[in-house]
């Protein structure tokens, strides 16, 4: 994959368009942190904003948007269903409340944030009434298993255009990514830095040294080169304008390899097996 710009899109399988790397707004809670840190991303050149039920701050990144001033489809807009608020009536009551909060008419994206046993079908189910409505754009799921998107197949009447996902170097779920992709699913990366974790790994500093870029940056470049959609997250204005400056350089094969190898599965983030079995997060 040769330097592109941040404003690149992915197509989808629903054949809308996708950017290719956006913002995370999880621990973006209160207003004046979000402000800043939404429009820093804005002139950063970020066009995606990812939030989900459960950061509990679509109320103020509705307004956060808002002082943005700009028309609303030059906003890709992602938000995700709450385990608590899942099955057929809760989720579309659950979607109402995510629109007002966020002041908007329609989600660009709408994911099913962690698959539950007891309302797996019903939650589907109730995306794709949303999306037939007009009231998103687009429906996919996060933290699926190989086994939770078969398990899906056997009675969605269309499947998921993008899973994501935990993915990074600790954790590169390949098998996972491969399937995906051969079922035309866009997987996207949550925490693609690994929380951080990986940041101290003495190989990617040296890669960064070599690149002259951070190591932050040499993950996300390496992401999108595995044609991945990516979404960092920082409240910090110059990181927020660093990880959008990945477009200048590219990896050779080698480096790619040796990211590959730094995989441990090791997650930083919760089991979707047992989540789906109880329910709820640990």
């Amino acid at each position: 994959m040769t330097p592109t710009e941040i404003t690149a899109t992915r197509k989808l399988a629903d054949g809308r368009q996708m950017p290719v790397m956006g913002f995370g707004t999880y621990l973006l809670n209160d207003q004046p942190t979000m402000n800043t840190a939404i429009q820093t991303a804005w002139d950063a050149g970020y066009r995606m904003l990812d939030t989900a039920m459960l950061y509990r701050n679509e109320d103020i990144l509705g307004p956060a948007i808002q002082q943005l001033g700009l028309p609303r489809e030059g906003l890709f807009l992602t938000s995700k269903v709450a385990e608590i608020v899942q099955g057929y009536d809760q989720t579309m009551k659950a979607v109402e409340g995510s629109l007002k909060r966020l002041q908007t008419d329609y989600l660009d994206l709408l994911l099913i944030h962690w698959p539950v046993r007891e309302h797996f079908f019903d939650t589907w189910r109730a995306l794709e009434q949303l999306k037939a409505d007009g009231q998103v754009k687009s429906i996919g799921v996060s933290n699926y298993t190989i086994a939770h998107l078969e398990l899906l197949a056997t009675k969605a009447k269309e499947m998921p255009v993008v899973n994501q996902v935990e993915y990074h170097p600790y954790l590169n779920q390949q098998a996972l990514a491969d399937y995906d992709q051969e079922h035309d699913i866009v997987t996207e990366a949550w925490s693609p830095l690994g929380r951080r974790v990986v940041l101290d790994d003495p190989m990617l500093a040296k890669m960064a040294a070599h690149h002259n870029k951070s190591v932050a940056q040499v993950i996300l470049r390496w992401e999108l080169q595995h044609q991945l959609v990516t979404i960092p997250k920082s409240t910090h204005p110059e990181r927020i304008q660093e990880n959008a400056n990945i477009f200048d350089f590219s990896l050779d094969i080698d480096e790619m390899t040796m990211i590959d190898l730094l995989n441990k599965n090791e997650r930083t983030g919760n089991e979707p097996e047992i989540v789906y079995e109880t329910g709820k997060q640990y």
